[in-house]
């Protein structure tokens, strides 16, 4: 045993056999310091080749030579021992504070397409690459299946798809029975023997020559898919680059394996509530209709009907159920249903189907309760009558007006022993929309009220006229005018619907 008279007691010999033997992390756990390193002022060796967390990797790729070893000290020189042993600290330690950098900015993305982006800027920076591209697909078969590229456009991405599945990195590893496995490594694949003639004329055609490719697996997650670098010369990692992005990609496959059971969560709710709303909108004589709705990651209630009635009439409707997730979209379904039951009925008498719907909410769903607007419109004489339960009153737009329509204020659905409420009638001009919509527009856009309320009316007085014949047009406008800079596209608690009807 070496007596080293400084902080740091490290037995020399085994440290050098852990670092042969293990990984540099293992090592660095298992024989970490006493107490605070004295201050490193030898030089060091370099980091591994191509790190860097805040500076783009270079444009050069080919894989830096292994560091030289230090010329042994000559015997009873005091210090020597010590100060190699805190260099490699040193090195390790530089190495853990890299990777917990790169797996602190992977954690903060939240949804899928920003972590396969995230893993491959990590991954080249680790290996030090400039391109790279991740191909994700489920070893369970049940999706999503997608190909992300770094440095690569969609078309070379489409060239790179065109050679063989088996003679390409990603498709043996993904092949592959096991679910994880060693890399796949290319230090010069334009002079390797039985190259595919077609990867060989891809590799040319995009200048890559070599890849290093890992797969995404894990034993809890199984295989997610595989990523894979590429050099734009002959090169290839060293064993310690190697041993670093494998830490990185078993963090990251977890990670991945995470974002794709919320995702296909998010898919099933979308998809049931997609079912229980109209698959299309019906067609009637004398009035043009469109749809928008954005729902939030959960699933909410907010929902719309139109649905043709007798004598050639037209129910609109639009309404929101307290809560999100699958409990609220399943009692979206049954309240719609319900209501387009009550319209057939009675649908020349708004205030009865709200009424109707008031009582089988308040017996079937004590706890719950739900806004609605329901409006009965004939189109041949242009003429609405509609009723509300604590819903935001539809908006006319118009060549010479601008304005909401004046309804009464009732309370919602489910809040009083006993709803009624005196309906409205109006009578748009040719050529003018009714535009219906849920709260959540106003909610989402983090103004109070009043202010939601003017600035959703500007945006329907700022309606270009080359657009106001087509309602859909009208719809996208509002929505993007109102919820600027992709609020309408981001996820939220509230759920936006908007029902847009065109009189001619």
């Amino acid at each position: 045993m070496l007596d080293i008279p400084s902080s740091v007691r490290v037995d020399v010999e085994t440290l050098l056999a852990a670092q042969n033997h293990m990984g540099v992390c293992d090592a660095i756990e298992q024989y970490a310091p006493v107490g605070k390193p004295d201050a490193m002022t030898a030089p060091h060796f370099p980091k591994v080749a191509g790190i860097d967390s805040t500076v783009p990797p270079p444009a050069h790729t080919v894989a830096p030579a292994s560091p030289a070893p230090a010329p042994p000290s000559s015997a009873g020189a005091p210090g020597a021992p010590g100060a190699l042993i805190q260099d490699r600290l040193a090195g390790w330690v530089s190495d853990l504070t890299t990777l917990h950098e790169l797996t602190e900015r992977l954690a903060r993305t939240a949804v899928m397409d920003d972590a396969l982006h995230e893993v491959l800027r990590a991954g080249a920076a680790l290996v030090g690459a400039r391109r790279g591209l991740v191909v994700l697909e489920p070893a369970d078969g049940l999706g999503p299946d997608t190909t992300v590229g770094l440095g690569l456009a969609r078309a070379d991405l489409g060239h790179i798809e065109t050679v063989p599945r088996g003679a390409t990195s990603y498709g043996r590893i993904l092949d592959r029975p096991d679910a994880t496995g060693e890399p796949e490594v290319h230090a010069d694949l334009l002079s390797e023997d039985g190259l595919d003639p077609r990867h060989r004329e891809v590799a040319a055609r995009l200048g890559y020559a070599a890849s290093f490719a890992l797969p995404l697996a894990t034993e809890a997650a199984g295989r997610l898919g595989a990523a894979v670098w590429l050099y734009d010369e002959p090169a290839e990692p060293v064993e310690r680059q190697r041993h670093l992005v494998g830490l990185y990609t078993r963090y990251a496959t977890e990670h991945l394996a995470r974002l794709l059971e919320l995702e296909r969560a998010r898919t099933k709710s979308r998809t049931i509530a997609e079912e229980l709303l109209p698959p299309r909108l019906p067609r009637v004589a004398g009035v043009q209709l469109a749809a928008r709705r954005r729902t939030g990651p959960r699933g909410g209630g907010d929902w719309y009907d139109a649905l043709p009635l007798p004598e050639g009439a037209l129910g609109l409707a639009v309404g929101s159920v307290t809560g999100s997730g699958a409990s609220a979209v399943a009692a979206m379904g049954r309240l719609r249903a319900s209501l387009r039951a009550y319209a057939v009925m009675e649908g020349e008498d708004p205030v009865a189907v709200l009424s109707d719907l008031e009582l089988l909410l308040r017996l079937t769903e004590p706890a719950r309760s739900a806004t609605a607007l329901f409006a009965y419109c004939e189109p041949a004489l242009r003429k609405i009558v509609l009723a509300g339960a604590g819903h935001s009153p539809p908006l006319v737009i118009g060549e010479r007006r601008t304005e909401f329509v004046e309804t009464s204020l009732s309370a919602p659905l489910g809040m009083l022993a006993c709803w009624e409420a005196p309906s409205v009638e109006f009578s748009p001009e040719p050529g003018e929309t009714v535009l219906l919509y849920t709260d959540g527009l106003l909610h989402r856009t983090g103004d109070p009220m009043d202010r939601a309320f003017a600035r959703l009316h500007a945006a329907a007085a700022g309606v270009p006229r080359t657009i106001r014949d087509d309602p859909g047009a009208i719809a996208d406008h509002v929505l993007h005018t109102v919820l600027p800079d992709g609020l309408d596209a981001a996820d939220s608690d509230e759920d936006v619907v908007l029902l847009a009807a065109r009189f001619e």
